[in-house]
């Protein structure tokens, strides 16, 4: 997919937004969903998203809708910190399907680093479930309150 993809109201996310599709919540406002990755490259791999915006990728979403999203982003990467006590943390967003992007609503990673453990490959492996997630996803909410 280009960088000029047309929104698709069927992507992943926007059925997560819906409702049709479930998730491991972590933070959500009216405008704001961060939610656990299925596909974690980390313990405690979450993704942050805007609710109300159809960006597809970071050139095309509007000023305020990222400024919201980037304030979400800290906010949760404040509590994968305190919540999880990382070494690090990389925060990254794809845009377009060559700079690896996935799913075509724009989102943003917030991805912890352990020393000495390796960080998964972005979209590979096998898929966790919401059981195991939600344990990590408790000390990530537990952190924002």
């Amino acid at each position: 997919m280009s960088l000029e993809t047309e929104y698709d109201p069927d992507n992943i996310f926007a059925k997560i937004i819906r409702g049709d599709m479930p998730c491991v919540k972590v933070l959500e406002t009216d405008k704001i969903l961060a939610f656990m990755d299925v596909f974690p490259q980390s313990e405690g791999h979450c993704l942050v998203i805007h609710k109300q915006s159809q960006a597809v990728n970071f050139l095309d979403v509007e000023p305020e809708a990222l400024s919201e999203l980037t304030a979400a982003t800290q906010e949760v990467a404040r509590a994968v910190h305190y919540g999880l006590n990382p070494d690090g943390i990389r925060i990254m967003q794809f845009s377009g399907a060559r700079a690896g992007q996935t799913v075509f609503h724009l989102h943003i990673h917030v991805l912890p680093v352990y020393e000495g453990v390796v960080v998964a490959a972005h979209a590979s492996g096998k898929p966790a479930d919401a059981e195991s997630l939600e344990p990590i996803a408790a000390k990530i909410r537990a952190a924002l309150a």
